[in-house]
């Protein structure tokens, strides 16, 4: 917030912290509903706690999208210097994003996984790409004193932990929460 004319005018990027926060909330939300999923065995692609959770992952990841968007604009904003770095960072995040749109699509919807091919570089490199991208402008957004240090070393350690064993989602989806949390704080 700043004070102009005695009045106080929000940040054009006011809206990047509760999206980040609603993100990982959604992430917590199927990690949760994964494990209760879980709990009686295999996991049944038909049972509400899986389509609940699939539903949450998809909408999780769509605001994951908007916070790389707002993120790259953020930087653009405040430090342009590193311009280029900022645009890869946001293409690569937007691509892996949109790969984990399209698997997630094909878990819900069987028809449309039949129709559309999913290639294994889709189900390998997206994770990655979505992840490495997202880190990235976490980095830049912290060296730019926009967020704290040790922030993205949350999200770092979040990721790491889904990436370990998608049992430890919850904590991972935890530590991230924990991570974009300060956005928009300093």
């Amino acid at each position: 917030m700043t004070t102009t004319d005695s009045r106080v005018t929000a940040s054009p990027y006011a809206w990047l912290r509760p999206v980040a926060v609603t993100a990982a909330l959604l992430l917590l939300g199927y990690g949760v509903l994964r494990l209760i999923g879980g709990l009686d065995g295999p996991r049944d692609r038909s049972a509400w706690p899986w389509m609940v959770g699939h539903t949450l992952f998809l909408f999780g990841i769509v605001a994951f999208g908007a916070v790389i968007v707002g993120l790259h604009s953020l930087l653009r904003a405040t430090s342009p210097r590193l311009g280029v770095l900022d645009d890869v960072a946001a293409v690569a995040g937007l691509v892996g994003a949109t790969a984990f749109v399209w698997v997630i699509l094909g878990d819900l919807f069987p028809r449309f996984a039949d129709a559309v091919a999913t290639p294994d570089l889709v189900l390998l490199g997206g994770p990655a790409l979505f992840e490495l991208g997202v880190l990235t402008l976490l980095v830049r957004t912290a060296v730019a004193r926009l967020l704290p240090a040790w922030a993205p070393i949350l999200v770092l350690v979040g990721f790491g932990s889904i990436a370990v064993n998608l049992d430890l989602l919850p904590i991972g989806a935890a530590l991230v929460l924990a991570g974009l949390v300060p956005l928009g704080r300093h």
